[in-house]
């Protein structure tokens, strides 16, 4: 073990590797990321208790890929609900489109309190300290490192800090990182409670009123519950969830009755505000999740959003950390994952357009719903939403250059199950290649059965081609390239 390595007992004037501020799932899993590689990790987090506010969230089909690398799918899936990978786009009903090229081709409700606890739990299993009731105040960064304050005064050092700090994020507002885009227009009500009236009558209004109003719907969970999304009547204070009240009256505003809700679950609001921050990086702090960018909920997006943030920045981060990483490695993560955010706040534009009760965008979802009956768009757009069409620019190549490798059969079983700590990997069915000098950052599995249509192929540790083809010098360079000079 290094001897900077991670210790449970240390003082508060030793210093971190990287300050994490926010335990939500981006912070939790990009904590996690860190620890792989044996990074000190300490985990602001402003709350004292873990949220008792009780949201169901939808890991999509890229992040259940995600998680199944790091070995934690099946926990999660304990405690969620599968449910199809179609009808996620504007909420349009089509159904997902057949051969999804995807293991996990569905979408997993799950408690957000849930999630983030599992998260957590894996953080610290790792060894992340997790520190509740501390919120960063303020902080000056230099050529060694950041110095962070806490709101109660207390300093501390850092190598790197890292913005999880949510929409409102403290970490960007201090940076200095400009925050552009649209302030909410609308804003909607959503929750879980029980109703008082019968099901079919619940099912004709419903479909009435969605002929004119898509931002509206009740639909059964079963035992009498239903999810109950409606639209406001102005935009509050998102900081304070709605009342039961407030549901009674915006239903009977816009129903005709309030359908006898009672007993809720949970209530939240959500608004259509939109933006990206300028930079993601500047010197040694960093943002990702909701710190950076900001949408509307439709599509189930943002939670995603920001894990895959997580997986990107862990390993790169970790690397300029532990020395190795390439001059401009770390400068891939805004590089990468910006135009990403870019085109998700673009699609919930659309989306929040698609949902207008106004002439033009009724006729547009029309047509929309039309175009989803042929499966080149059906397919693009919940691979779109579900993130597994993502192709980041390694310059030319083959379509697969770039792009997240499916979870294929090789010999050791499942191609997932070879990137649970976080390393590269060289997929070799030459049995020529070698990873050399990078054996200390990249496993090798010679393996000629293999699933792939190509000879060989570099995976990064969040699972995405970096290079393919049978060439040992190419592969150096390419193994250069990601993962930095030869160990020897």
């Amino acid at each position: 073990m290094d001897s900077w390595q991670f210790t449970t007992e240390r003082s508060s004037n030793d210093m971190f590797d990287v300050i994490i501020a926010g335990c939500g799932p981006t912070g939790a899993m990009l904590a996690a990321e860190l620890r792989l590689h044996d990074v000190r990790v300490l985990v602001l987090e402003q709350e004292t208790e873990p949220l008792s506010f009780v949201r169901i969230v939808g890991l999509h089909i890229r992040s259940l890929e995600l998680m199944e690398m790091r070995g934690l799918l099946d926990r999660i899936r304990a405690h969620g609900r599968q449910r199809p990978a179609g009808g996620f786009f504007a909420a349009i009903n089509k159904p997902a489109p057949q051969g999804l090229d995807s293991a996990h081709a569905y979408m997993l409700g799950i408690p957000q309190p849930v999630i983030v606890r599992l998260l957590e739990d894996h953080a610290t299993q790792l060894g992340a300290q997790v520190r509740r009731g501390g919120a960063v105040a303020g902080f000056e960064q230099d050529d060694e490192g950041v110095t962070v304050e806490l709101a109660d005064g207390e300093q501390l050092r850092t190598r790197c800090l890292v913005g999880c700090d949510g929409g409102r994020s403290t970490v960007r507002k201090l940076l200095g990182v400009g925050f552009p885009g649209e302030p909410s227009r609308t804003e909607t009500l959503m929750g879980e409670m029980e109703v008082g009236v019968p099901r079919e009558e619940i099912a004709a209004r419903v479909t009435e009123i969605r002929q004119t109003n898509e931002r509206f719907w009740l639909r059964p969970f079963g035992e009498g519950v239903y999810s109950v999304l409606v639209p406001a009547a102005g935009v509050g204070d998102r900081a304070e969830p709605p009342t039961l009240e407030d549901f009674r009256q915006q239903l009977l505003t816009i129903a005709g009755t309030d359908f006898g809700v009672h007993s809720p679950r949970w209530l939240s609001r959500f608004g259509d505000a939109t933006r990206l921050a300028e930079r993601y990086r500047v010197g040694r702090v960093l943002l990702a999740g909701d710190a950076a960018h900001i949408h509307p909920p439709t599509g189930g997006q943002g939670l995603n959003l920001g894990v895959q943030d997580a997986f990107n920045l862990g390993w790169k981060l970790a690397a300029y950390l532990r020395g190795w990483a390439p001059e401009t490695l770390l400068d891939t993560y805004e590089a990468e994952r910006r135009p990403v955010a870019e085109d998700v706040l673009d699609n919930t534009r659309a989306q929040m357009e698609l949902h207008s009760a106004e002439p033009g965008p009724r006729a547009l979802r029309r047509l929309l719903t039309e175009l989803m009956d042929f499966d080149e768009v059906n397919r693009h757009l919940i691979e779109k939403i579900t993130a597994i069409g993502i192709r980041y620019d390694f310059g030319e190549g083959p379509d697969l250059l770039g792009r997240r490798l499916p979870d294929i059969d090789v010999n050791q079983g499942h191609l997932y199950g070879l990137l649970r700590r976080g390393r590269g990997l060289l997929l070799d069915r030459t049995e020529r290649l070698t990873a050399g000098g990078w054996s200390d950052r990249v496993d090798h599995l010679a393996d000629p059965s293999a699933a792939l249509d190509v000879p060989s192929v570099l995976l990064r540790p969040d699972g995405h081609v970096a290079w393919i083809g049978d060439d040992q010098r190419d592969l150096d360079d390419h193994l250069s390239r990601w993962f930095g000079k030869p160990a020897h």
